[in-house]
This record gives C-alpha cells, structure tokens and sequence, in this order.
C-alpha cells in the first residue's frame, strides 16, 4: 500500500543511523571519506565522479556540487539554455551562528556551466540586494523569456536576453503588497502555461491562535487572518502593476504552501508544512508519541475554491483523517466536526519534516519509474525534540493518475551530516528544479549549495530504490564538558549536570535542543544562547530563570516563539537547573558565536 495511504512512517530501505541519544546530549556522527559537508554515498557509482557531492542517492544516479556558498539559496529555476537561476533570502531567519555570511551583491544569482563539468563556472549576483534595503525571497521561476522573482513584498519580472546570462534591464512589478511578517513570511510561486500566477501566501501565526504557540490558547473565530493569509492566490503573470488583496484568493485553509509544480494533466500539487506543538501546548490531549507524529505533511491537488482546513483542522496521519485543532474544540483526534467538509491530502507523510519544495519530473533523463512522479525536498524537522528529528533529505514519490502509485522512498539523503537538526545542519534541502536535460537541481540554504543530479544507469527494467544510508561511524560526545562549565553564584554542579539533561532531551521531556541546537548556537527558530548576549532581562540566573518561566510570546531575534518552560513539564527545580546551565554556556571561556 502506498506510503501516505497506508502508513505514516517511512519504508524505504535506509536505517535511522541516529540511533538513541545517550546521555552526553546527542550522538556525534563522525563522517568517513568525505571532503567537507555531507556523509558520502555509500554505494556511489564507479561512472560518479568524486564522492557524489556528499549525497547518498540510488544506484545509477550521480550528483555534482554544482555551485556552493551563494548565501541562503532558497527556489530555483533552469532556463532552456541551461541557465540556473536561483532566489536567496535573509533576515531574522538567519541568525543563528552555523550559516554563511550573506554574500555582497544582489539576492538573485544566475549560474551556468559552460564547460560541462557539472559545476558553474559563471557566477553572477543581480537585483537587489542589502545596500538597496531588500531581504531578498523565495519564489522564481520562468515564464515566456521572462525571469520572475519574489523580493520582500513584491514579484517582479525581468526580460531575458538570448546570450546573456543576467537580464540587463530594469524589473517590472508584477505585484505588490503581498503580506509580511509573522510565522511565514515568504511567497514561493508557479505559473501555469496560460500564464495564471499561483502565490503561496503564508499563515502568521502557528493555528490562528489568540497567543501565537502558547499553551492552552484558544483560536481566534472567525479567523480574520484567512482574509489575507493562509491560501493559495492568482495573479496573472502578462499583467504589471496588480495590488494584493482578497480578492485574489484562489484556495484557502492552507497554513504554509511552499512546494507547487503541475503535472503533465495540468493538475496543480501543493504541500503543506503541518501545524506545530500539539503537545507542547495541550499536553493532556496528546501523549508523547503522538505529539511527535502529529500533524501530517501534506500535498494537495489544488481546486478553485478549496478549503484545505487550517486552522480549524489538521491532518492526522496515524488515524488518516481530518481532525478538529484543540484550538477550535477539538479532543485530541476524537472530534472531526466542519473537518467532515473540508479537503484533505492525496497523500501525506510523517508529522514535521518540512516539505519545502515540490516537482513533478517530465523529463526523460530518468529512467521510467520516475517519470512523472514527484520529488519533495523536505528541510527537517525542529518540532520533533525530545525525539530524534527527522526529514533533511529528498523523498520520491511516484504518482499515476494523480493518486500515489506506491511506496514513497528516499532518494537523496546525507545533506545534514553529523546532526539531523536546524541549528547544526549541514545543509537543508529547500528548492528542486529539473533541466531541459532532465537533471534534476537542488538547492539549500545553509551554505548555498546547489547540487545536479543526473542518471547514468540502464535505460531498461529498473526498479525504484531508496538511497543507501550515508557512511557514517557513531562516537558519541558532548557539545559541552558540563564539568567545567562555570557556575552562577549559588548553583551546584548537579544542577549543571540535570540541567544538561534537560536541555539534551534526556530528562523531563526538555525540547531546548530542539530550538536552540544541541550546541546552544541557535537555528532559524530559536537565538543562539553561547554569545553572552540577552535580549530579555540581565542574564543573571534569576533573570534567565523568569524568561524560561514565563515564555517569549514575541521573539526579537528568532522566528520560533518558546512557551512557557518550553512546553516541556518542567518543574521549578528543573526550570533553575535549565538557567544554570545556559547561564554557564553563555560564561564559558573562548571566543563566543555571533548572535
């Protein structure tokens, strides 16, 4: 039965080479034969040059680092003379202390091989960039000789001229006014071959709630947000000059619609980052497993008019049905109510693994079983923590007739490296694009890495595979010698020492890792807590004590807002012993990470 249909975890032929945390906080992967970046392929072809780009992927395929380092690459496009282009952004998202320094220059960067290595030779920046004010986006794509591009609020458009790799002209503004801010600022886009511009608009909030991801709030009803936010939008991509607004919307109830792509019958496939911290803020709803496997990720086929059901609903994968969100009355997975009317999921996949992108491969490169089905790039969980995290990685899903025609496998695997988790990643998958030669493009948005997949085996009788897992040997290790941590005035070591555990996830269900990285560095949801600076209260232990109390309802330098006592069951001794230890990481000797 087809994964998605009839099960919510994995089967493919891979193991979960994390394996269990012990006591240290994590497992240190330490990455054989591999010359910086992600684990190497275990079975990489004799055809494959080098190590695969550090990619683990099925027997027959090959992957080249086709450009590396071009700031936070989010979507990207291949033009029919094999141009890519590629969107990046920046902000608050990007923070933390792992990720590249944003590059000067434009937030656009065209990139062509011209020596058939499978690396870019031609690098160039355009458009604007930060010296202009912008933040750059992550929408893009092609549309009759013309390049379209998200930046900040707007999509814009720039002619494309025969023989030049970047557009000379100035851009015009297809439209304007799109909504910034909050939990999804972003706005990924495609464009139909009659020139329908469908916009992802993101929600900017977690489930429309009343206190954006605190415990036990309710949601708002009506949901005034949906007016603007949470939907599918259609502009026309021939038009300049259209204006945001609700009468546009195309289809609702979708909290964060990153990946589109048609297929070859025009059908329009959607996915959906699933609603986060079912257990974290309703923790006698939902018990610790299913808090880790709920919501699903899912993919739509997008109809004029659908209502997909955030934020009323959620997809529960293990009981494969819509629910009632316990912000709307719901009971844990009992109560279905209006969900009975609202559309669900062609097929899903497991709960926070992040689909950030989605395409539909119709080229012939390929052999056929690949032949429109569909690759998803999912950029990994955060939400899973205390449990290992999961996701970082490309997953095939074959398709016929628009319906799952069998079991979804992993196809590319190996971009995070040593640690499966947002803050210490290697890379994240985020953007997919297939060439006019039929290879297939990823992106991340790390260090701006962009790999070219290609296929080189027998053209006849080949069965899908998952990829081999990545050739890793597990040592284990601390982030931190707790032992010589300083200590506040008044801790005890075995304070320091429980408030490790917590914050490792080895004690009283502590999620910090899970935000704030298992080296307390910071990822895209939670700030760095090494660089000594704070951004509520002194930092004192008394003071770090109150903010891990109380919650940040309004994060200043992080996306991810942290409930009170990280919606974790921390009891006042555990609370001080989390602030001891932070407040002994934020005061350890050495050079400290930037916030």
């Amino acid at each position: 039965m087809p994964a998605g249909v009839g099960s919510t975890l994995p089967r493919n032929p891979r193991v979960n080479f994390m394996g269990k945390r012990p006591l240290s906080g994590y497992l240190l992967l330490v990455l054989v034969a591999t010359a910086g970046g992600a684990a190497h392929a275990a079975s990489a072809s004799d055809k494959c040059p080098g190590d695969n780009g550090g990619l683990s992927l099925p027997p027959g395929f090959c992957a080249t680092v086709f450009a590396d380092h071009l700031g936070h690459a989010r979507h990207l496009t291949v033009a029919e003379d094999g141009t890519v282009y590629v969107n990046t952004w920046s902000g608050d998202y990007y923070t933390y202390g792992h990720v590249d320094k944003l590059p000067e220059g434009g937030f656009l960067v065209a990139l062509r091989d011209t020596h058939g290595t499978g690396r870019a030779d031609v690098v160039k920046r355009f458009g604007e960039g930060v010296k202009e004010g912008a933040a750059g986006g992550t929408g893009i794509a092609i549309y009759r000789g013309r390049l379209y591009a998200e930046v900040d609020d707007r999509i814009v458009r720039y002619a494309l001229k025969t023989g030049s790799v970047v557009p000379t002209g100035k851009p015009q503004v297809v439209v304007r006014g799109l909504p910034l801010g909050g939990d999804h600022p972003m706005h990924p886009f495609v464009i139909d071959g009659k020139g329908n511009l469908f916009v992802d608009v993101g929600t900017a909030t977690n489930a429309c709630d009343v206190a954006n991801r605190m415990p036990g709030t309710k949601g708002h009803e009506p949901c005034t947000e949906l007016e603007t936010r949470g939907g599918i939008w259609r502009f026309y991509a021939d038009k300049t000059g259209q204006k945001f607004s609700s009468s546009e919307r195309y289809a609702t109830g979708i909290r964060n619609g990153e990946g589109m792509d048609f297929d070859s019958a025009g059908r329009l496939f959607v996915t959906q980052h699933g609603r986060d911290q079912l257990l974290e803020n309703y923790p006698k709803l939902y018990s610790v497993r299913t808090g880790h496997e709920l919501p699903a990720e899912e993919v739509f086929v997008l109809e004029q008019g659908g209502d997909y059901g955030w934020p009323t609903c959620y997809y529960d994968g293990l009981q494969k049905k819509l629910v009632l969100a316990p912000e709307y009355g719901g009971d844990g997975g009992n109560k279905i109510g209006v969900c009975a009317q609202k559309r669900g999921p062609v097929f899903f996949f497991p709960a926070h693994w992040a689909p950030n992108d989605l395409v539909i491969y119709k080229g012939t490169q390929f052999p056929q079983p690949y032949r429109g089905g569909a690759f998803i790039a999912f950029h990994g969980s955060w939400n899973r923590a205390p449990a290992t995290q999961a996701g970082y990685s490309v997953v095939f899903q074959p398709l016929a007739d628009g319906r799952p025609s069998g079991d979804y496998l992993v196809f590319a695997d190996g971009f995070a490296g040593p640690y499966r988790e947002p803050g210490r990643a290697l890379a994240r998958p985020g953007g997919l694009a297939v060439g006019p030669d039929g290879s297939l493009y990823v992106s991340e948005d790390v260090h701006g890495k962009i790999w070219r997949v290609t296929y080189s085996g027998p053209a006849e009788a080949v069965k899908l595979q998952g990829a081999p897992p990545p050739v890793v040997a597990m040592a284990a290790g601390p982030a931190f010698d707790v032992a010589r941590l300083p200590m506040p005035p008044g801790a005890t070591r075995e304070q320091m020492l429980l408030g490790s555990r917590i914050f490792w996830g080895e004690s009283a269900g502590g999620t910090c890792s899970g935000c704030h990285g298992s080296d307390a560095k910071g990822s895209t949801v939670g700030p760095n807590l090494t660089s000594g600076e704070w951004s509520w209260g002194d930092g004192s232990w008394q003071a770090i004590a109150a903010t891990i109390d109380k919650g940040v309802v309004s994060p200043k330098h992080a996306d991810g807002a942290m409930p009170p006592r990280g919606g974790a069951p921390l009891s006042d001794a555990d609370v001080k012993a989390v602030a001891a230890f932070v407040w002994g990481i934020a005061h350890q000797s050495g050079p400290r990470a930037e916030r």
